[in-house]
C-alpha cells in the first residue's frame, strides 16, 4: 500500500474550512474567532517546527538530544498545566506540582513501555520514544490540569466547611477526602470516556494515522490498545499524585488551611 502525499494545496483547502468557521463565529459574535485563527496559526508553525526538529533528531539519533527534547516537552507541558488554572499555587509551586508529577508518571510509563513492551534498539530510539512520550505527556497534562483546577476551586468554595471540620478535630486528610476524590475523578474522566468510546464512537488518532500510512489495521489496533492503556496509567498516576501533593500544600505543618498559597489565575 502506497502512502498518499499531501500537497500545499490540500492543506490550503483544509485551512479554508477553518477560515470559514472563524468568519461564522465572528458573524455569530461568539468571541472566539480571533482565538481560533491564532490557534490555527500556532498549529501550523509549531508542527512545522517540530517536524524539522524531529527530522534532524532522527538523522542524528543520540540519547543526549532525545533527553533534551523530552525535557523541553516536559517544561512546556508544566507551563500549560499552570497557565489555565482559575486558582493556582503562588510561586514555583504553581509550576512544580504539575511538572514533577508529569515527570514521574509520564516518563516512568514511557521508559517502561520502551524497555519492556515496544523494545526498539536502542531503547531510546527517537522514532518511538518522542511520539510515545508526546502522547503520554499530552494526556497526562490534561488530566492533571483538570484535577488541580477542580481541587483548588472546590477547596476555595468550601473553605468554611473545611475549617469547621478541622476545628472539630479532623485531620486535613479526612476533611478533604471527598474533594480529593472528586478532583481525581475529574482528571481521569476524559481518559475513561476516550477508552469507552474507542472503536465504537471514534477511531483514535494514532490508529487512524497508522492506517493512513499503510500499516495493517490489526497491527494498528494492537498499538492503539497499548497506547491507550499506557495513557490511562500515566494520566491516572499523574492526576492522583498531583491532587494529593497539591492538597497537602494547602495546609501547613499545623494542619491549618492556607489559602494565601493560592492566587487568581486566568483561563
Amino acid at each position: 500500500m502506497t502512502v498518499i502525499s499531501l500537497s500545499a494545496l490540500d492543506l490550503a483547502l483544509a485551512a479554508l474550512l477553518v477560515l470559514a468557521l472563524a468568519a461564522l463565529t465572528l458573524w455569530a459574535r461568539l468571541g472566539v474567532g480571533r482565538s481560533l485563527l491564532i490557534a490555527s496559526a500556532r498549529t501550523v508553525l509549531q508542527l512545522l517546527l517540530v517536524g524539522l526538529v524531529l527530522q534532524a533528531l532522527f538523522d542524528h539519533a543520540q540519547l543526549g538530544w532525545v533527553a533534551l527534547m523530552a525535557l523541553v516537552m516536559l517544561a512546556v507541558a508544566g507551563y500549560e498545566v499552570m497557565a489555565r488554572q482559575e486558582r493556582r499555587f503562588a510561586g514555583f509551586w504553581g509550576y512544580g506540582i504539575g511538572a514533577a508529577t508529569m515527570f514521574v508518571s509520564a516518563f516512568a510509563v514511557t521508559v517502561l513501555a520502551l524497555t519492556t513492551m515496544v523494545g526498539p534498539t536502542p531503547w531510546w530510539e527517537p522514532q518511538y520514544a518522542i511520539p510515545l512520550l508526546g502522547m503520554l505527556l499530552g494526556n497526562t497534562m490534561t488530566g492533571i490540569a483538570l484535577g488541580l483546577d477542580r481541587l483548588t476551586q472546590t477547596v476555595w468554595r468550601e473553605r468554611r466547611v473545611i475549617e469547621g471540620r478541622l476545628a472539630l478535630g479532623e485531620s486535613w486528610v479526612n476533611a478533604t477526602a471527598t474533594m480529593r476524590r472528586e478532583a481525581s475523578r475529574s482528571g481521569l474522566m476524559p481518559t475513561i470516556n476516550a477508552m469507552a468510546a474507542a472503536g465504537v464512537v471514534s477511531l483514535p488518532g494514532m490508529m487512524t494515522g497508522q492506517i493512513l500510512a499503510g500499516v495493517p489495521p490489526v497491527e494498528a489496533v494492537k498499538y492503539q490498545i497499548l497506547i491507550m492503556f499506557l495513557i490511562a496509567a500515566g494520566t491516572g498516576f499523574g492526576a492522583l499524585g498531583a491532587v494529593w501533593f497539591a492538597c497537602r500544600r494547602l495546609f501547613d505543618h499545623r494542619s491549618r488551611l492556607r489559602l494565601d498559597r493560592l492566587r487568581a489565575g486566568r483561563r
